[in-house]
């Protein structure tokens, strides 16, 4: 253990001791997403002196970095031997960290084709409540035993422990890629996408808004083509489509500005679902399986989500007073007690910041 680790684990059993929890904070990018922590103001724990990248295989497909990585730096790296971030995570600031990155475990408009970052973990570890320094999984796909601690801690907000370093498998870019444009409403995109998702074609990436839909068509540049020729629409010029897709997956896009106070919904349901009748303005990505939604109540929103057999999040907005994630069945928040009990059993690490009661 580094002597920079030895403090933070000597800081970690002090606030457990103390019973003084600690938030764990990196760039700060994506300080808005979550419940506020309880407790009002907390000591920081900023992880950003802890970076680098520790091993890089390109043969291998395989990177480890250490949480306070500027992800930005990590993706510099990877994109001078032509591989990437398959799950394209957002960064919502420069100030993005790799640690953050995965504790937030956001994907972006690949995540329908490519798999979310949840899939690309391989390996941690991870400084828990007794301030051990624990190590999970790998730096193969095969190397998972028991638990996959490693994906759990993917989306967990840091409430289970300080991320250490991390293990990500990583993909070639696409020899080849472009972007259709097509001019249809939303039922119609909706039946359109659901449609394709049965064929072999290689979209990476659809979105639809205000009565456009976009699709990404990447792979090989013959099924490219043929895929072109098959679909029809309009070619959005490379850069014109890089812009597009980059202000989807960093929440630039029009429809993500205006009034900060309106709420921000992200809707995870099944792709088939019909248009919700739901007041409030969508922009429908994955194929039909992410929509976000401006505007609208807790309870009717979550109450449509649960009906269409899916669940919503309150992603940004002032309307916290309902929670800003889907409320757990029974079961469910028993499991995640016992997990936050066993990692984490004083309650040092960002208490509040999933749920109230841990």
């Amino acid at each position: 253990m580094t002597a920079l680790l030895e403090q933070w684990a000597a800081r970690v059993r002090a606030a457990a001791a103390d019973r003084t929890p600690l938030r764990l904070r990196g760039g700060g990018s994506k300080d808005f997403y979550g419940e506020p922590p309880a407790g009002g103001t907390l000591a920081v724990l900023d992880t950003r002196a802890h970076a680098g990248i520790v091993a890089y295989e390109p043969t291998e497909l395989v990177v480890t970095a250490r949480c306070g990585t500027p992800l930005a730096e990590l993706e510099a790296v990877l994109a001078e031997r032509g591989q990437t971030l398959p799950f394209e995570p957002p960064h919502f600031g420069p100030g993005a960290t790799v640690g953050g990155c995965v504790a937030a475990g956001l994907s972006g408009p690949r995540r329908a084709q490519a798999g979310a970052l949840r899939d690309f973990v391989l390996g941690a570890r991870l400084l828990d409540g007794r301030g051990e320094l624990l190590a999970f999984g790998g730096q193969v796909m095969k190397n998972v035993a028991g638990y996959d601690v490693p994906r759990l801690l993917a989306g967990s907000l840091g409430t289970l422990g300080l991320i250490v370093e991390v293990s990500l498998k990583v993909l070639p870019f696409a020899v080849a890629t472009r972007t259709l444009r097509f001019d249809m409403p939303q039922t119609q995109a909706l039946a359109t996408l659901n449609a394709w998702g049965g064929q072999p074609l290689p979209v990476s990436a659809s979105a639809w808004s205000d009565g456009v839909l976009h699709v990404r068509l990447e792979g090989a540049a013959a099924a490219v083509d043929a895929a072109t020729r098959k679909l029809g629409g309009e070619t959005l010029a490379g850069q014109a489509a890089a812009a597009f897709w980059q202000s989807l997956r960093e929440q630039t896009h029009p429809f993500f500005g205006g009034d900060a106070a309106i709420p921000l919904w992200r809707l995870s349901l099944p792709s088939v679902t019909p248009p919700l009748d739901l007041p409030g303005t969508p922009l429908i990505e994955w194929g039909g399986a992410q929509r976000w939604l401006r505007g609208g109540d807790a309870t009717t929103v979550r109450a449509a989500a649960a009906r269409a057999g899916g669940h919503a999040t309150l992603f940004r907005g002032d309307a916290r007073g309902n929670g800003v994630f889907q409320p757990l069945a029974p079961p469910l928040a028993q499991i995640h007690r016992r997990l936050k009990a066993a990692f984490d059993p004083h309650g040092v690490f960002n208490p509040g910041r999933m749920y109230p009661e841990f």
